[in-house]
């Protein structure tokens, strides 16, 4: 497969979120220097790859530990100038380091994909707090309307916790009212556990697993009806699709710029080309479509 290819920016983390173990096992930060990894990327780019992931626990602090007067916003913008046909991802991006320097750089980037992970964990303040993550429930939607200002098409997908030690039933309300708030394309959903040698590890739990149980299954479904409602809203449109596999069942998969599915009745010659697809149905987890 020469569609798809990653490149790692940085290694480590520094955030010490209380329920995660990275930092202790991955160490600290640490930034490849910017001529090794633009080096990396032009090759990949000359060789035809045609969607390159730029990968890093937390890539918004990207080029702090190196005193060069570089960062992130900065990187995309060399890789965005680098000749060829490729869009450009990247994960994962943290909200407290997530700002308008970077939105602005993504939406000056014609070739970065108009998609953002970007992980809420929890929708009550308290909790995140109790988490470590360095911002409040506030801070997070002003974020999303900051982007949603200069890329209002842009794929939001998020990480959430259901069920963090001492979380109480109205706290999780607040979860369930920021994603009704933000309305996120897809969700990766976690119910809570613990992770030996972390400060999370200790916290009281008092709410029962089965009532973390049913707050998970309602998110979910929830979710899931989110995410229904945003596919249907492509049926109709046509996308500019890079095939890139088939499926068990003979149909071409294909992704959009923002990254959905989208299942392709074509020829297999297709697989590694750009087309435009014009779509002609869908469902919560993908769309179908036809070429254009």
């Amino acid at each position: 497969n020469t569609q798809k290819a990653w490149v790692s920016i940085m290694y480590g983390c520094n955030n010490f979120c209380s329920y995660c173990i990275v930092p202790y096992v991955r160490g600290r930060e640490r930034s490849r220097q910017p001529e090794d990894i633009l080096a990396e990327v032009r090759s990949l780019a000359q060789a035809g790859y045609q969607d390159i992931t730029l990968l890093g626990q937390n890539v918004n602090s990207y080029g702090k530990d190196l005193d060069r007067g570089v960062d992130f916003a900065w990187l995309l913008e060399q890789v965005n100038a680098i000749p060829g046909d490729f869009l450009i991802r990247f994960m994962t991006s943290h909200p407290k380091d997530a700002g308008e320097r970077l939105f602005d750089a993504m939406a000056r980037c014609e070739k970065v994909a108009p998609v953002l992970h970007l992980p809420f964990q929890s929708g009550s303040s308290r909790v995140l707090k109790a988490m470590n993550r360095g911002y409040t429930r506030e801070g997070y939607l002003a974020l999303v309307e900051q982007l949603r200002a200069r890329i209002p098409d842009i794929v939001l997908t998020s990480d959430v916790i259901v069920g963090f030690p001492g979380e109480t039933q109205e706290e999780f309300e607040e979860t369930m009212s920021l994603i009704e708030a933000v309305r996120y394309d897809a969700l990766f959903t976690f119910i809570f556990s613990p992770r030996h040698g972390t400060p999370a590890e200790k916290l009281p739990d008092p709410m029962p697993k089965e009532q973390k149980s049913a707050n998970f299954q309602r998110l979910l479904r929830r979710q899931n009806e989110i995410s229904g409602e945003k596919h249907r809203a492509y049926v109709g449109k046509t996308y500019r699709c890079l095939v890139d596999g088939q499926g068990e069942d003979g149909r071409l998969t294909a992704r959009t710029a923002g990254g959905r599915l989208v299942h392709l009745a074509a020829g297999a010659e297709l697989i590694g080309t750009w087309q435009q697809v014009r779509i002609t149905d869908s469902s919560t987890w993908a769309l179908f479509g036809e070429l254009a």
